[in-house]
C-alpha cells in the first residue's frame, strides 16, 4: 500500500517511512506526490489539524493519505504549547531558539513538577468514506538542558528516563514515541482493508 505523507516536515517524513515501510507500506511525501500546499492549521485539536490536513492532501492528490499533528504539553505551563508547538514562539524561529526559551519558562520548576507528554494525532483518508483516527501519547519530563543531536523539534529536551529523545536511536524511538504508538494503532487498523 502507498500513502501520501501530508507534510512539509523531512523529519516527519522519514520517521513515518521508519516505522511504515517494514509494515509494508510505502509512504511518500506530499512533494513527491506533486502537491506543494501549506494547510494553516485553523483547529482546536490535535484530531482537528489532523484531519484538516489529511483531507487537503487528499484531495489535492486523490491518492490515501495520512497526516499527523502532535505536540509536546508541559504540564507546569498548563498544557502548552499543545496545539500550538510548530508556532509557539513564532513561525519563523528556530527550535534550539524555542527549546532554550521553554526551557527558561520553567526555570525554578522543581524535577517533580516538570512532567510532560508528547501527544500524537494521525489520520489516515482511504476514501471519502473511510478515514481512520490514532492516537499515541508519550510519557516524559522537560529536562535542564538539549541532550543528543537526534530527532527535530523538541526532542532534545524531552526525556524519557536519562535520555532525552535525540539521544534515541530511531528504533529505539519509535517503540515508546506518540507517534510510534499512533502509527502501530494505524497498521493494526490498515490490516482490516
Amino acid at each position: 500500500m502507498k500513502l501520501v505523507l501530508a507534510t512539509n516536515n523531512q523529519g516527519k517524513v522519514v520517521e513515518f517511512q521508519r516505522i511504515l515501510k517494514p509494515l509494508g507500506i510505502e509512504v511518500i511525501s506530499q512533494k513527491q506526490a506533486g502537491v506543494s500546499i501549506s494547510v494553516e492549521e485553523t483547529g482546536k485539536t490535535f484530531a482537528e489539524n489532523a484531519r484538516l490536513k489529511a483531507l487537503a492532501v487528499y484531495h489535492a492528490t486523490k491518492l490515501p493519505t495520512v497526516a499527523d499533528d502532535s505536540g509536546l504539553c508541559v504540564d507546569a505551563l498548563d498544557g502548552r504549547p499543545g496545539v500550538y508547538s510548530a508556532r509557539y514562539y513564532g513561525e519563523d524561529v528556530p527550535y534550539t531558539e524555542r527549546n532554550k526559551r521553554l526551557i527558561g519558562e520553567l526555570s525554578g520548576v522543581p524535577d517533580e513538577k516538570r512532567t510532560a507528554r508528547f501527544a500524537a494525532h494521525i489520520t489516515c483518508v482511504l476514501s471519502e468514506d473511510e478515514i481512520l483516527d490514532c492516537e499515541g501519547v508519550c510519557e516524559g519530563t522537560i529536562g535542564y538542558e538539549p541532550a543528543g543531536d537526534g530527532g527535530f523539534g523538541y526532542d532534545p529536551i524531552f526525556y524519557v528516563g536519562q535520555k532525552s529523545f535525540a539521544q534515541l536511536s530511531g528504533e529505539e524511538k519509535d517503540k515508546i514515541s506518540h507517534r510510534g504508538k499512533a502509527l502501530q494503532k494505524l497498521y493494526e487498523e490498515l490490516k482490516k482493508y
